[in-house]
């Protein structure tokens, strides 16, 4: 049987409401600063759930949060074969915790991809299979990551206005980009604006 703590979540979720992440397992990094504003991650590999969603932005990263959701809150499955025995009963999947952040960036067919990150427990041997056919297990190679952090509006022209203001940044210090900008979103949207937790990350050549 599965208890679920029911005032334990109802904490939680008070808490975000004002930008307070409590149990809520991040990605390691290595970082080292390039400006005040602007740090390089250097992340090691993950395992992260993904969809893909051709909507606008924030409509995507709705639909691709509950898809994801669903999965990480027992919308997955083992597909073990167990012989049939008496009693019949049901189980539902496994529950893995939630992580940060949430990314979102475009893939080439212009969807948009959202992640979740696996905690580090987890390999893609013992991870269940999700039950949506839209959302798949990825290993993620290492990368490193020039990282700009922002709160408040996170809508398509804020994260545009803030990817613009990490590029300039990588340009004036000389630092190579390698891949597309992701943004990360490390609270609900229910939290207090001036409380998110957003990021900008670009994808740079490692430090040599």
């Amino acid at each position: 049987m599965r208890l679920i703590d029911i005032p334990g979540q109802v904490a939680e979720s008070i808490l975000s409401i004002v930008g307070i992440r409590v149990g809520t397992e991040e990605p390691h990094y290595l970082a080292t600063k390039l400006t005040d504003g602007v740090e390089i991650r250097r992340y090691g590999p993950r395992i992260a759930a993904e969809t893909a969603v051709a909507a606008d932005d924030e409509r995507a990263r709705n639909i691709g949060f509950r898809r994801l959701a669903g999965y990480i809150f027992g919308g997955n499955h083992r597909g073990e074969t167990i012989s049939m025995t008496a009693p019949v009963s049901q189980q539902r999947g496994d529950t893995i915790a939630m992580t940060a952040p949430v990314a979102q960036a475009r893939n080439t067919e212009g969807e948009s991809m959202i992640r979740f990150f696996m905690p580090a427990k987890w390999t893609m041997e013992t991870l269940p299979t999700p039950d949506d056919e839209h959302v798949q297990l990825v290993q993620v190679p290492a990368e490193t990551y020039a990282v700009l952090r922002f709160t408040g509006d996170r809508s398509p022209a804020a994260i545009d206005a803030r990817t613009t203001e990490l590029r300039k940044v990588l340009r004036d210090n000389a630092v190579n980009t390698v891949g597309e900008p992701v943004a990360w979103f490390f609270d609900p949207p229910w939290t207090l604006p001036f409380r998110r937790r957003n990021e900008i990350a670009i994808p740079v050549a490692p430090p040599t």
